[in-house]
């Protein structure tokens, strides 16, 4: 169907805001403020600041998919 077109923004998997929280706990780690969970060790991951604004937003009720499930656990 050529004569169709869509908007952009019904098709991003992530919504403004959670771009927006993501890159504020970016900050935070540069700053070395970020915190992990229950332990409050300081986060030096990139990949674990990305995760933790993520599930920041996800509780925030932003536009973000939901979190993967490791096969392990799928096989149980």
């Amino acid at each position: 169907m050529p004569g169709r077109t869509r908007t952009k923004s019904s098709h991003r998997k992530y919504g403004k805001a959670a771009s927006t929280k993501v890159a504020a706990t970016m900050r935070e780690r540069k700053r070395g403020t970020l915190r992990s969970g229950r332990n409050g060790k300081k986060v030096k991951s990139r990949k674990q600041a990305i995760a933790i604004g993520l599930s920041e937003a996800r509780r925030a009720g932003a536009k973000v998919p939901a979190k993967r499930i490791s096969t392990r656990k799928k096989k149980r």
